[in-house]
């Protein structure tokens, strides 16, 4: 029997710790600083808040840090007695029960909790709850909630809606301008802008990497690295990190380096990650030597619409774009097109029952996309933090099985 194949570790991964260290540590200084404090969406207007001069803050990332250390289930609770359903969102309800309960993983980076926002800014491209959530918060702090509202379920995303949504983006600006006490330099936006189109360009390019056989990164390698694609868009910081990853990565593929050495098979991942479980979920992938080459969900945060010469059309048609707010049948041309360049054997789609927002496989789509493909699926029931529905078990029994199918592929 071969030895079983050891994990990859990136040498970036320092400097990405370092990088997002110094973005959380800037909210400890800010109010110092005379700098105030924005929330916004991840798939939010995030280059206009930093035009503005707020220190920006992404409460989904927190909900992920939240489900990773795997505080949720004790978090949540507190949040349902509060009046929010167990079936909605549990970055919603992990995020506000930490809050009740004056708890989270900030406290080890030497914060003291999550920081007050001046304003919170959201949009509804990914969800309602986003709205609800910043609206919890907004009433709480007694601070203003402002909002984009974005079409979903979008087949073609046309100039009506550009125009829409970009007319709603602008709108946002005065207020912004009342909260902060300045106005918005629009050059400084259009470079914001531009460093915001640079780093989603270099994260894209990090993401096909993986288009080449062995990979040299999985899915769960994505999960950890996008971090500053998520809340540092817009910074010198996070081009130059996507920078070192890439070459890292470019160097592994010259070197014949595989992210799972002796890959057999290769997979795409469909839906959010199951964050509790990541790393029990990689080890067994690992150990079967399937790499999971590629998700809708990394690829979330690539955003090839940015325009630093138009910038509240770009940041429209770019948060417009995005997988989770578009058609099945957008859905599944987009999967069609990533099946073929990534050289996928299977779709292992993701039931995560507090987001039927990003989870595709309630509406017939896998048997469709196997029609489609010819390739075999596998559906698995979880949850993005409540890992009290999520089997170990089953997951584990029923991934076995899967493999063991694509080997008779």
């Amino acid at each position: 029997m071969s030895a079983a194949p050891e994990r990859k570790d990136f040498a970036a991964t320092k400097q990405m710790k370092q990088v997002m260290a110094k973005h959380f540590g800037s909210f400890a200084e800010g109010p110092e600083q005379g700098k105030k404090t924005a929330w916004c969406t991840s798939v939010g207007p995030a280059e206009l808040l930093r035009a503005m001069g707020f220190n920006v803050f992404f409460p989904e990332n927190h909900g992920a840090m939240l489900g990773a250390t795997r505080k949720a289930m004790e978090l949540i609770p507190l949040a349902n007695a509060e009046g929010f359903s167990p079936d909605i969102c549990s970055y919603l309800t992990s995020d506000i029960g930490s809050y009740l309960k004056g708890e989270t993983p900030l406290q080890r980076m030497g914060m003291p909790g999550v920081p007050k926002a001046d304003v919170l800014v959201f949009n509804t491209n990914q969800c309602r709850d986003v709205k609800d959530w910043f609206q919890w918060y907004a009433r709480h702090w007694n601070v203003p909630c402002l909002g984009v509202h974005t079409p979903r379920a979008v087949g073609e995303v046309d100039e009506s809606l550009i125009q829409y949504v970009a007319a709603q983006t602008e709108a946002l600006v005065e207020p912004l301008e009342e909260v902060v006490g300045t106005k918005l330099d629009i050059d400084k936006l259009r470079d914001i802008i531009r460093l915001s189109k640079e780093c989603t360009e270099l994260w894209k390019q990090v993401l096909e990497t993986a288009a080449t056989v062995p990979s040299p990164i999985t899915f769960f390698d994505g999960t950890i690295q996008m971090g500053p694609a998520v809340v540092m868009r817009g910074t010198q910081d996070a081009v130059d990190f996507y920078k070192v990853l890439l070459a890292e990565l470019e160097q592994r593929i010259a070197d014949g380096v595989a992210a799972i050495e002796g890959e057999r098979t290769r997979i795409y991942w469909e839906g959010m990650p199951i964050w509790g479980k990541l790393k029990d979920l990689s080890n067994q992938f690992l150990q079967l030597r399937i790499c999971v080459v590629a998700s809708t969900y990394c690829n979330s945060w690539i955003f090839d619409d940015l325009d630093p010469d138009n910038p509240f059309t770009g940041m429209a048609r770019a948060y417009s774009e995005i997988f989770i707010c578009r058609s099945d049948d957008r859905k599944e041309q987009y999967i069609e097109q990533m099946a073929e360049k990534f050289q996928i054997d299977g779709i292992l789609y993701h039931d995560a029952k507090t987001c039927p927002n990003n989870s595709n496989c309630r509406y017939e789509m896998p048997q469709r996309m196997r029609r489609k493909l010819g390739k075999p699926f596998l559906t698995i029931n979880g949850d993005l933090n409540d890992l009290r529905l999520y089997s170990d078990e089953q997951t584990r029994t029923n991934i076995e099985a899967f493999a063991e199918q694509l080997a008779e592929v």
